[in-house]
């Protein structure tokens, strides 16, 4: 898409937003604003905007479409803003706030932490733009649904910002759910604007966009290239088998500490972790380091467990701070707000996936000259006397791995979207009735089975579906036949947790005095210690009936307060690091750690005869099966041996090492399961019979309230893939 064929917008735009551009002293709009202006303008489709962080996609977005509320002033709420996090919708907040002052136009967010005074506001004089996240907008739906067509009856634009964090997760079938659902009760036909950095697929994003309208969604993807600047550094952590190892090992990690504080504490810096306790565990480091070194403490900690108020100062200090100042953080700074000039991003371990790299990586260099700079610093055990596949530096590997799909492909994940999204089903059929009031099951079928994401369910199915949560009191039916949700069911629904679709823990509240510190969600009994914001405390009071924990400031040991879990990991990804095992390519931006530990990996692969089988001897009576899968054909594999093949090759243990190998023992040989497992494959008509009769896994919060039937046939299609399984292990699948 050049710029060319497209005439310079500028003047089309309203005049507010004309001297905004003056203001700010832009000299050009960029190519993304200019396409977006075409589309929004000359065209009555909806709008995909794929570009790198900082490339203007939100003032892509709404230049254009404030314009056209300048134009044709709307007579209710005129763009609803739909972002994944609070931070983000306040950071995006932040940002047009200037725009909107000029043109006038109100400005509203809805958000757990907005006063209900505002929200009254809004209510009597619905205008402008409102920026929501999914639960927000949820607890509208179901609790003011006769306030519904007052907002959204004249709204023009739905704009969803960081749709890729929507896409291929459950929040993201609740938000086409809620645009159907808006779209019907106000009576309203708004275009969809989507934003979005990291996206490989645009064909399958721009189907997401539009689903359930009968409009078509254009791409807007600029091509800029941008200058990278990785290093990828390893350290080998010794495994403390005795008192020697363990002294060795302490100084190793002292060493790695080290190295993460010399690079970081005289910079702007961000310290990405892949758990909320590797960050906390960091920054209690790092600051040890300062306080014995006598140096300023401009660490902070920043994730989903800390309070409001300290998650503000961390964007603050990134921001607008003056001197040094370093985050460690998880996902939640990895979606697009935008913390100005960071001269740094650190990436301690490796991301599980393409997609969480390029959003990390896009955290900086975020001026237009500026080079994004990423540093992976790898922290792994080694053991010498390890089995086989233990002794591999699979961190290392996967690191490469994204790095390499990504630079030399452009390979990002494709978008996974539930067929049978049955938990979401439940959520969408609670907050259905909650909103109806009462509903014949035919109307509630009507209701909840157009919605574009539950399609694949049969009428049949969701009679079934709805009998079910009859004999469980979720719903009753009245003596005119109609459906009400039933006492089991407002329990579940009145809770504001149930606004929510990701699955979040129980968590008890943490404060120093009267100050909220953050929440955690293992609560351990007064006097112990724990860590929280980067910091210890011990606790004092423990108040059950109120979620809460009373602590003071503490020196001494630290432990961990909520249960991590990895990510999953594509099949393309597991490849390409066997592909890197296998080769000899020495990548430039490998430190000379990283290098020599990559080495002496091919090294051992090579003289062990690693790579030459799915399957190898382990000593004894045991196997090594490394399929090089990615996490869901590994689950596969992993059922086909316990449920269908552990009685035939008299299989003793299965242990999993997910995603990288199995240990198997019992009496049998590579050729015999490798041929065991082809046949298995190949004759398996009913992915289902992978599970126990009883059997039926949860994929999602609300699984647990479904017809347990539903839940098995909605697993055997979400949570395995037998035909992915048999292709990667090159075995032709009917």
């Amino acid at each position: 898409m050049s710029m060319n064929r497209t005439p310079n917008p500028f003047t089309r735009l309203a005049p507010f937003i004309q001297e905004f551009i003056y203001k700010k002293r832009w000299e050009t709009l960029r190519e993304a604003q200019v396409e977006a202006c075409r589309v929004i303008f000359d065209t009555p489709n909806h709008l995909l905007i794929a570009s790198g962080t900082a490339s203007g996609k939100t003032e892509a977005a709404f230049f254009p479409a404030l314009t056209e509320l300048y134009n044709h002033p709307p007579e209710s709420v005129g763009i609803l803003y739909i972002g994944p996090l609070k931070a983000l919708i306040n950071d995006q907040f932040e940002r047009v706030s200037d725009l909107l002052k000029e043109g006038n136009v109100p400005v509203w967010h809805w958000h757990g932490d907005v006063s209900q005074a505002e929200k009254t506001k809004l209510m009597q004089k619905p205008s402008g733009v409102l920026q929501i996240t999914p639960e927000s907008l949820e607890g509208l739906l179901m609790n003011r649904p006769n306030a519904i067509p007052a907002l959204f009856h004249d709204l023009r634009y739905i704009i969803i910002d960081e749709v890729h964090a929507f896409m291929g997760a459950d929040r993201g079938i609740q938000v086409l759910s809620q645009m159907t659902r808006i779209e019907r009760m106000a009576s309203c036909s708004p275009r969809r604007i989507g934003l979005s950095a990291t996206l490989s697929d645009y064909e399958s994003a721009a189907g997401w966009l539009g689903a359930g309208t009968a409009i078509s969604t254009e791409v807007v993807s600029p091509q800029g290239g941008r200058k990278l600047r990785l290093s990828v550094e390893h350290f080998s952590l010794p495994d403390a088998r005795d008192e020697k190892q363990a002294e060795q090992l302490e100084l190793a990690k002292q060493a790695y500490h080290q190295f993460i504080y010399d690079v970081t504490h005289l910079k702007k810096a961000l310290v990405f972790t892949n758990s909320r306790s590797d960050a906390e565990l960091t920054t209690l480091e790092l600051r040890r380091i300062a306080a014995k070194r006598e140096q300023r403490d401009v660490f902070h900690v920043h994730h989903g467990s800390i309070s409001a108020m300290l998650r503000e100062e961390t964007e603050a200090a990134l921001k607008t701070g003056e001197g040094p100042a370093v985050a460690a953080a998880t996902v939640t700074l990895e979606l697009g707000i935008d913390l100005g000039e960071l001269e740094r991003v650190i990436q301690l371990g490796a991301p599980y996936s393409s997609s969480s790299f390029v959003q990390r990586l896009g955290r900086s260099g975020r001026r237009e000259d500026q080079a994004s700079e990423m540093m992976f610093l790898i922290p792994e055990e080694e053991d010498e006397e390890a089995q086989l596949p233990a002794r591999m530096p699979w961190t290392l590997l996967r690191a490469i791995a994204v790095i390499e799909l990504y630079l030399r492909d452009k390979w990002v994940e494709p978008v996974d979207v539930r067929k049978k999204p049955v938990g979401v089903l439940y959520h969408q059929t609670m907050s259905t009735l909650k909103s109806m009031g009462e509903a014949t099951p035919a109307e509630l079928a009507r209701h909840v089975l157009t919605l574009p994401s539950f399609r694949e369910f049969t009428t049949h199915e969701y009679k079934q579906f709805l009998t079910y949560l009859l004999q469980t009191d979720h719903i009753q039916r009245t003596e005119e036949g109609s459906l009400i949700i039933g006492l089991g069911g407002e329990k579940i629904v009145n809770n504001y947790r149930f606004y929510a679709v990701f699955k979040d823990d129980e968590e008890h509240v943490v404060y120093n005095g009267s100050e909220e510190i953050g929440s955690i969600t293992t609560v351990p009994p007064p006097g112990y210690c724990f860590s929280l914001a980067g910091k210890l405390w011990k606790v004092e009071e423990v108040d059950v009936k109120h979620k809460a924990l009373y602590v003071k400031s503490a020196k001494g040991k630290v432990d961990t307060l909520w249960l991590g879990a990895g990510g999953d990991i594509h099949t393309k990804v597991m490849q390409k690091m066997r592909e890197v095992l296998a080769g000899s390519t020495i990548y430039p931006y490998l430190a000379a750690g990283a290098v020599n530990r990559l080495e002496r990996a091919r090294r051992l692969a090579r003289e062990s005869g690693l790579l030459n089988s799915m399957i190898i001897p382990a000593g004894g009576d045991s196997l090594f099966i490394l399929p090089w899968a990615g996490s869901k054909q590994f689950r596969t594999l992993e059922r086909l041996l316990k449920h269908n093949l552990s009685q035939r090759l008299n299989l003793r243990s299965i242990v999993p090492m997910e995603p990288y190998y199995m240990v198997v023992s019992g009496k049998t040989d590579p050729i015999t399961m490798h041929h065991a497992i082809s046949e298995e494959l190949l004759n398996l008509e009913d992915p289902s019979l992978l599970l126990k009769p009883e059997e039926a896994p949860y994929l999602g919060k609300y699984d647990e309230f479904v017809f347990p039937q539903l839940v098995r046939s909605a697993f055997s299609v979400d949570g395995l893939d037998v035909a992915g399984l048999a292709q990667t292990l090159g075995i032709n699948n009917k």
